[in-house]
């Protein structure tokens, strides 16, 4: 980056966002330090942004872009290269008259453009059934991930999904949670499909640990929209782990993004925990500082292992994973409801009389509903 302008202004320019004195000032920069870019960490209108390319004689692009560019080069999966061109042709259909698309009266033949068709008209109906087909392809994508959810709420683990400011380490934390291989970068938004691992926390006591998208301050709106497939891991997560970069500048306005976010996508009312990480980074002070302001949230450090053991505690509390230890009577011929107490927790003795079992075993504190006579 050569340089950045700042702008104080009570109200925004309608043509070109910024007025016309600073794009003059914009315009004379650029060509003194040869500038060829010139990027807004605002959302600008399709008619603000060519007026601003026309004046600037620059290419401009807005924070709305640049983050649509980042995304489409952190894309692996089909899912997400999916949600990627979703906001990128939203994105784009409202501007196609600024891409310099030449407008031709040209007769079309079948399957193409009709007899007087604009070129500009037929971009723009290719462009709506690209949406349209798009669209298709993540709903089914979200049915497919439904069914995954159903078979995983059958195994009765419960998820707890990480949530966050990009860059905050959350793959750092969910590769020391579940000892997996995320890709882990100081690169932003490096997590754009979610993860799903296991986590043991004992006999008969595991959780679904979700890796998401991370965050950020201002997140277009177009984004929230293609990417709320993969967001309903967090909406449909029994909890959700907060995970904040205890060392960086302006933590307050990084959460709040967050939680605005979370609150947009139908999950602002989610049980969870604050998880303060990199606190090895942040200083004692601070760090105590941090966590005084906020109660019950938890210190750790996901690089150097600090604070994980903690970290797990509170989730087993929260979650009711806590073992109990219960005596539970079955008909010797109800082998599955047997097998379901074999899988759910620890057995410890296994008695056989007059056509009926006794079990004596550790179960989550959070399966004991579903069983009959559970004994303290």
């Amino acid at each position: 980056m050569v340089g950045q302008e700042l702008q104080e202004r009570k109200h925004r320019d309608p043509a070109t966002l910024i007025g016309k004195g600073k794009v003059g000032e914009v315009k004379a920069r650029c060509a003194e330090e040869r500038i060829d870019l010139v990027l807004f960490d605002e959302e600008l209108s399709p008619a603000q942004q060519r007026n601003l390319e026309k004046e600037i004689e620059r290419k401009t692009l807005d924070r709305t872009q640049l983050i649509l560019d980042i995304f489409a080069g952190r894309a692996r999966t089909r899912e997400g290269r999916l949600q990627v061109e979703l906001a990128q042709l939203d994105y784009l259909l409202p501007r196609l008259a600024g891409q310099g698309v030449l407008l031709s009266r040209l007769g079309g033949g079948i399957g193409t453009r009709g007899p007087g068709e604009t070129k500009l008209e037929t971009d723009r109906r290719r462009i709506r059934q690209r949406i349209q087909a798009v669209r298709r392809e993540i709903e089914h994508v979200r049915r497919e991930r439904h069914t995954r959810r159903e078979a995983r709420a059958r195994r009765e683990a419960p998820v707890v999904a990480l949530v966050g400011y990009t860059n905050a380490g959350k793959s750092t934390l969910f590769n020391a949670l579940t000892r997996g291989g995320a890709p882990v970068s100081d690169q932003l938004f490096m997590t754009l499909d979610p993860l799903v691992r296991k986590v043991r926390l004992g006999p008969g006591r595991e959780l679904l640990l979700v890796d998401t998208v991370g965050f950020v301050r201002k997140l277009p709106h177009s984004l929230v929209a293609a990417f709320r497939a993969t967001l309903e891991e967090v909406v449909e997560a029994d909890l959700l782990l907060h995970v904040v970069d205890a060392s960086s500048d302006g933590i307050e306005e990084r959460e709040a993004a967050v939680d605005s976010v979370l609150k947009e996508i139908g999950a602002g009312e989610r049980p969870s925990l604050r998880v303060l990480n990199k606190a090895d980074r942040a200083g004692t002070e601070r760090l105590e500082a941090l966590l005084s302001a906020r109660l019950g949230a938890v210190a750790v450090s996901a690089l150097a292992g600090q604070g994980l053991g903690e970290l797990l505690e509170r989730v087993a509390n929260r979650l009711e994973l806590a073992p109990r230890r219960v005596l539970l009577r079955f008909e010797a011929a109800d082998t599955k409801a047997i097998a379901r107490v074999y899988a759910a927790g620890r057995v410890l003795s296994h008695e056989v009389e007059d056509g009926r079992v006794t079990l004596e075993a550790e179960l989550p504190e959070r399966a004991l509903a579903r069983y009959r006579e559970p004994a303290s």
